[in-house]
């Protein structure tokens, strides 16, 4: 990857360590995203050029025992001191991203949002599932990882929209992971379309998506939408000084 040569490389879920130094020899910024207090603090003391701070409310993978997004960034920001803190996890819209700007983050980190655009590489069944969808649909498990044989870590489960094998399997993942015969009946039920080629991943904040639009277009409205939150927390707290 790196000989493609990025102006950026984000490491993830593990130890971030072996590869820090190849990073930094490529002349690429290196980000580092953490789950938990102890994860921050590693990221620091590698020298991150900049740290995002994932709440639990994300989709996809994170922390099976991490923290919620509004009370973890603050903790991030003060162990970071000058380092950049971008904010991840349920974060659909421009208040929220001024939510994280409130918590001393630099800005956000943004995922399923953007599954739920034009240009995305997502299948389209996944993103007319994402529209359709709400917070409430998802769950964190590692039921479909185990259907999958994906060998993520038992510590980084995956929060996605409602799928049968979680129905059918919730609960009962050990019992799941000694079973072959399950794991061979998940990949013939993809076969077959019974169920969906991959999980959909999904954040808590899908009650807030309900369109498609362009990527250059949804920025523009996060920032629209974010300068106008914080505007109107302005004028409250002015208010309130008289």
């Amino acid at each position: 990857m790196l000989e493609h040569g990025p102006r950026a490389v984000m490491l993830s879920f593990g130890d971030p360590g072996p590869f820090t130094g190849r990073v930094r020899a490529a002349g690429a910024m290196l980000i580092i995203q953490v789950t938990d207090a102890e994860e921050a603090r590693q990221a620091v003391d590698l020298g991150a050029d900049v740290i995002v701070a994932q709440g639990t409310e994300s989709g996809g993978h994170g922390a099976r025992r991490g923290r919620s997004t509004l009370p973890f960034v603050p903790v991030v920001v003060d162990l970071a001191g000058p380092v950049p803190v971008l904010a991840a996890g349920g974060i659909a819209d421009g208040r929220g991203v001024a939510a994280a700007l409130a918590l001393g983050a630099a800005g956000a980190l943004i995922g399923t949002r953007f599954q739920a655009t034009a240009e995305a590489l997502a299948d389209p069944s996944a993103t007319e599932a994402i529209v359709r969808g709400s917070g409430q649909d998802t769950e964190r498990s590692r039921v479909l990882d185990i259907a999958r044989g994906s060998r993520w870590p038992a510590q980084y489960t995956a929060r996605t929209l409602g799928h049968p094998y979680l129905d059918r399997w919730r609960g009962r993942e050990a019992e799941l992971a000694a079973d072959p015969g399950a794991r061979q009946r998940y990949r013939d039920d993809v076969a077959d379309g019974s169920v969906p080629p991959l999980p959909v991943w999904a954040g808590e904040g899908a009650d807030l998506i309900t369109d498609v639009p362009p990527a250059a277009g949804l920025v523009a409205a996060l920032a629209a939408q974010a300068a106008d939150a914080l505007e109107r927390a302005g004028r409250h707290r002015a208010h309130e000084g008289r």
